[in-house]
Formats: structure tokens, C-alpha cells, sequence
């Protein structure tokens, strides 16, 4: 995000330096970022490669999602100094996620866990976080979502949706007759804006945009972010902090301060502007959301006593401009990050962003059931709602089904846009059936299990007399389906999921018997070179013997084992016989009673199965054919 109403930033302390440095310093803390830029940039070119200088080169360019640049300036600082502030640290692991260099920014975010060990950001560290990161790049598996870039963006910022009674109402940019322009992002200051929306078999159709019906809403400076009461009579919005001059306040730091204002509508207007009781000069209060029932307000604030940069609060709302203390929402929302734009939908979900809780970089949007559950812990909303960039102001229109959300993501009009949503349940089919691979019969009695891409288990269907299984399954998952039945060996097949609803995937399944008249057959058991060590691999296929064995329990076996003509005739009937012994003792380790194998022996190279003995020149393939062994049941 790119305007001072979406960042609250706090006062950094510099020490300036002389010239070019301090004039630069002077700049970024009235977060004329761009101006700084140029300056500080001029500094590196000239010899300043100063902790200071890197770092605050860094948060220009971040504070603007610049992230590419904002990586390399952190980098440098981080690979220059060993004691960089560990905020900065944090910035450099929100960079490289967005990115998407989830290696990098899971070994800083090691690191800053070791250095703040108190910090709750830091307890996001998890050696599996970058298959976190991939799951969070898909979308969720039951739900297709659908984005637009909206045609009523500009190529400035555009953001922050709240759509009554047909009309959507944002914050914009686009106001280039306003001469002032905003040294953080140079861009013109913001307004709201509202335009006329219809929803037409899914499609949404704009009018035109124009100013919000107020006389005395938009200044000369930032208004943004508004939230309307159910019966459409009062509204909230963000603003600098005006005085009744159009005259900007400022702190004694010669800060000036976001606040929270509310209106009355009268007519088609909206009227009598008042000033919320709970702002002050001395910090930033705004982004306002209101309950399902209106009975309480929340807001983003960097006041004292929070948790973080910047933390959402509440307050109930008692009337006649009256409300309770401001209410920290406390650790299950808040952390040592940013807490920005709330949203609270119609079934009392309460929607947020955070660049606080692990998420794809920069800003995610979170939601959460705080409201009716306190102990309710946030879950990132994953793409395409989040992106490596700047994800926020989420809005539902009550279905669930559709809303609106903004982001700087690549690929945009402006600095920020608006983006519309559909999300539509998707479900998709997965069908077969079981058969014998050397038959080709149909095979009852086949379990057969849906297994996700965790290895958790979804749905188990048993095969009746024709052979065949059905399963739901999500859209753009990855899915195995897996069938087991006694005395044959396990099938399985892979089956990607895509995003067309009701599309059926055919997944038969072929299953290998391992009783073939007198045997028990099974894939060749390989031994290293001149050894006779049962191997994983080996064991892996001795489990087929292993379950055969169990369930038939009167069985009797013998087993035996063949080599190739390569080597002296004496040494491969030894080695044989070794590798006979062995299997025949890995099968026993495994509980099988030694009564049940009545021999093991070694046959060497006497029983070739072709043309290759001694001296004759054969391929690799026609050697394997040799190298064998048997497992022949001699009692069942």
C-alpha cells in the first residue's frame, strides 16, 4: 500500500547527519518517501553505506510495496551489520515472501525468532513453513473464487469497499484538479468516492463515479475507509486531522494524525460532521467497521498501550456521540505487526489484515470467529484474496458469494485497486473400478481409500459385485486413490483435481495377484553387488510375502533363489544361497513361524532361464531375467 490512511508509521529516531543524509531524513519523516528516495540514494553513490542510510532506503521503498527494492537495501544492511534492528529483520522476511523466496525468509525468520524470543511473530517459525506457504498460494479446495479488476479503478490508488443499498463507496486518488499532491507515493490526496452497482447474472455493472454526496466530507486532504449503519442513516470515515479552518493539525513532533469522524444522513446528503471523542493529536485512530447489530465500533489505532505498530480496538456504542473506553481486541488478533481494516460480515465473522501472522508477504487478509468464540485463533484467507503484496479491506455483501477486496498486487490499473469476488462452491467426481490385472475380472471386496495430498485419509469405499467406487472430491486438489484387497498387491492412481465444477476423473484400478497357481509372486528382490543384505527396497516387496502368509496361516513355502552366469559357478551358488537364507530370516523377524518356510536354497547360475551362461555376450536386461527368485507354496 502506498498512502499514509492504508500505513500508520511511527516516528523513527534518526541521528542527522550532515548535508545531503539529514536533508533526506528530513523527507522520510513526513514520509515524502519518493523525495527521500532520490536523496538517499545519492548518499549510497557517494560513499554512505551506513547502517541508517540502508535500512531507512529499506522502508521507503517498502512502505510504497516496492518490495524487490526494499529486499535488496534490507539485505545489504543485513549482510553489512550484525546487530540490525530486528524490526528490520522482520521487513526482510515480509520481502522475501513476497517474493516468494520462502526458503530465505524461513531462515531469518529463525533467526528473529532467536533474537525475540517473546515476539508472537517470531512463534510462526516452523521448519515445515514452506509447505505452508504453497498451501496458501492455492486456493481453498471446495471453493472456486473468481477475481476482477474492477473498470472503476484508476491508475492511482483506489481502495476500501463498503457497498449499501446499490451504492459502493471507496477511497480514491483520481482527483488530479486538487493541485496537493502526497509525498509519500506522489500522488494526489485521497477522496470518497461512491458509484452505483448492479449485480446481473453474476456480473457486476457500474455507473459512473462521482464524489460522495457530502458538501463537507471530502478536504483538501486524506478522507477514506467509511462504515454505514443498517438503516442507512449514519457514517463513518477516516480523515486527517482537520480543524474547522481546512487547516491540517499536527503533534508537537509536527505530526499530523489520522481520526475518525462520523455524519448524519439528511436528504440525500450527508450532514452534521462530528468528530469521534476517543481521537487525539497525538496518535492515529481510523479504519472504522461496525458489529452485525451496530452496537459497537471497531478501529485501527497506534495509540499507547497497544501490542503492536498499529492494533484494532472497540468500543460500544452508547449514543448521542457517546462511547465506552477504547478496548485492545488483544493477542488473538493483535500482534507485534500490523492489525489493519477490520470488517465484521453479516453472520458476525470479523475479517482483518495483518503482516504479522504468517502469510504470503506483506499484508494477508485473516477472519475469525472472535466475536462469538474468544479463544478463536485467525486463518489466512489464502489466495487469490492474498497475494506477495499488500491484501486488505475486505467486504461481503452478507452472501459469502461476493465482495470486494483491494491489493497492489502485480498486474493492476493504479498503485492500488479494487477487486471484486465470486466464490462458488466447486466439486468434482472420482470413479472407477477394481479389476484383476491379469484377468481383467471385476473385483469385489476392494478396499479402495481417497487419500489427500497430507496423507490424511477423506472417504474408504469397499467394492461390491461391480467392482466400483465413487468419490466427491475438492476442485484443484491432489488426490491418490489407493485399493488393497488380500492376495493382491496394493494399485494406486494419482488424480489432480482442476477448477471445473462437476468434471469427473475415471481412476480404475489394477490389481496385481500374488498367489499365481503354486507361487506367491511377487516384483524381483534386489541385493547390492557381491552382497546378500536385505535391502529397503527388498523389504518393501517381502511385506507382499508377509501379508500372504498371515492370511492363509496353514501355508507352507519354499523359497529360492537364482543368480546370473556372471562370476565362478561356486561363488554365485554361495552368494545364493546367502540371499535365500537371508530373505527366509527377514521373513521369519516379521513374525512368520519358521515351520512355515520348509526350505531356502541357493541355486546359483545351474537353472538359467535363457541363452546367457558362461562367455556368452548378453544384454543388462536379459542378465535381470536370471537374477530371480521364487516363493512356491507348497501347503495352503
Amino acid at each position: 500500500m502506498k498512502t499514509k490512511i492504508i500505513l500508520f508509521i511511527f516516528a523513527l529516531t534518526s541521528t542527522y547527519m550532515m548535508g545531503q543524509r539529514k536533508l533526506a531524513d528530513k523527507f522520510f519523516e513526513n514520509y515524502s518517501y519518493i523525495k527521500a528516495i532520490e536523496l538517499y540514494e545519492e548518499a549510497v553513490k557517494k560513499g554512505d553505506s551506513s547502517e541508517h542510510v540502508l535500512t531507512r532506503l529499506g522502508d521507503c521503498y517498502y512502505n510504497n510495496s516496492k518490495t524487490k527494492e526494499a529486499a535488496m537495501w534490507y539485505g545489504a544492511a543485513l549482510k553489512k551489520y550484525d546487530d540490525v534492528n530486528p524490526e528490520y529483520i522482520y521487513k526482510y522476511i515480509q520481502t522475501q515472501r513476497s517474493l516468494d523466496n520462502y526458503v530465505e525468509a524461513n531462515k531469518w525468520l529463525e533467526k528473529f525468532k532467536e533474537i525475540q524470543s517473546g515476539d508472537s511473530r517470531g512463534k510462526e517459525y516452523n521448519k515445515n513453513n514452506i509447505d505452508i506457504y504453497k498451501e496458501l498460494e492455492e486456493s481453498e479446495g471446495d471453493v472456486i473464487v473468481e477475481i476482477e479488476n474492477l473498470p472503476i479503478n484508476t491508475k492511482y490508488s483506489d481502495f476500501g469497499s463498503f457497498v449499501y443499498n446499490g451504492e459502493l463507496y471507496f477511497a480514491s486518488a483520481r482527483n488530479t484538479d486538487e493541485k496537493k499532491k502526497y509525498g509519500w507515493n506522489d500522488e494526489p490526496f485521497l477522496d470518497i468516492y461512491q458509484v452505483n452497482v448492479k449485480i446481473t447474472d453474476g456480473k457486476r455493472e457500474f455507473g459512473t463515479s462521482d464524489f460522495i454526496k457530502a458538501e463537507k466530507i471530502n478536504t483538501e486532504y486524506h478522507e477514506a475507509s467509511v462504515a454505514i449503519t443498517t438503516d442507512g442513516k449514519t457514517i463513518y470515515f477516516t480523515r486527517d486531522n482537520v480543524d474547522k479552518r481546512n487547516k491540517l493539525g499536527y503533534d508537537k513532533k509536527g505530526t499530523s494524525h489520522l481520526k475518525l469522524y462520523k455524519a448524519d444522513l439528511v436528504g440525500e446528503q450527508w450532514e452534521n460532521i462530528v468528530e469521534l471523542p476517543f481521537n487525539d493529536n497525538y496518535y492515529s485512530t481510523g479504519h472504522p467497521a461496525l458489529s452485525a447489530d451496530n452496537k459497537k465500533l471497531y478501529f485501527v489505532s497506534d495509540r499507547e498501550g497497544g501490542i503492536g505498530q498499529t492494533d484494532i480496538y472497540e468500543v460500544d456504542i452508547l449514543g448521542d456521540n457517546n462511547y465506552s473506553e477504547p478496548r485492545n481486541l488483544g493477542e488473538k488478533i493483535n500482534t507485534e505487526g500490523r492489525e489493519m481494516f477490520p470488517f465484521v460480515s453479516k453472520d458476525s465473522i470479523f475479517y482483518f489484515s495483518s503482516d504479522g501472522y504468517l502469510g504470503l508477504g506483506l499484508l494477508d487478509i485473516y477472519k475469525s470467529n472472535i466475536i462469538t468464540d474468544e479463544e478463536a485463533e485467525p486463518v489466512n484467507m489464502g489466495a487469490p484474496y492474498n497475494s506477495g503484496y499488500d491484501d486488505f479491506a475486505y467486504f461481503n455483501n452478507g452472501d459469502k458469494k461476493t465482495g470486494y477486496f483491494s491489493s497492489d498486487r502485480e498486474g493492476g490499473q493504479g498503485n492500488d485497486d479494487i477487486y471484486g469476488f465470486k466464490a462458488e462452491k466447486c466439486k468434482q467426481i472420482i470413479e472407477g473400478i477394481a479389476r484383476d490385472k491379469k484377468t481383467n475380472e471385476i473385483l469385489a471386496g476392494v478396499e479402495v481409500k481417497l487419500i489427500n495430498k497430507t496423507g490424511k485419509i477423506v472417504e474408504t469405499i469397499t467394492t461390491s459385485s461391480d467392482g466400483a467406487f465413487k468419490f466427491e472430491a475438492d476442485c484443484n486438489k491432489s488426490y491418490t486413490v489407493l485399493g488393497s484387497r488380500e492376495d493382491y498387491k496394493d494399485d494406486k492412481v494419482e488424480v489432480n483435481t482442476d477448477n471445473v465444477n462437476e468434471k469427473v476423473h475415471n481412476a480404475d484400478l489394477y490389481l496385481q495377484p500374488l498367489i499365481d497357481n503354486d507361487q506367491i509372486v511377487i516384483n524381483p528382490i534386489f541385493f547390492d553387488f557381491d552382497k546378500w543384505n536385505i535391502r529397503t527396497d527388498a523389504e518393501y516387496e517381502l511385506e507382499n510375502i508377509v501379508d500372504v502368509m498371515r492370511e492363509h496361516p496353514q501355508m507352507i513355502i519354499k523359497i529360492e533363489s537364482h543368480t546370473d552366469s556372471r562370476g565362478s559357478d561356486s561363488y554365485n551358488l554361495k552368494l545364493s544361497d546367502r540371499r535365500a537364507k537371508s530373505t527366509r530370516d527377514y521373513l521369519i523377524s516379521r513374525g512368520i513361524s519358521p515351520e512355515r518356510i520348509e526350505s531356502a536354497i541357493g541355486y546359483g547360475e545351474t537353472q538359467l532361464l535363457n541363452k546367457c551362461s558362461n562367455k556368452v555376450k548378453c544384454t543388462e536386461e536379459e542378465h535381470q531375467l536370471n537374477r530371480r527368485s521364487y516363493f512356491y507354496i507348497l501347503k495352503d
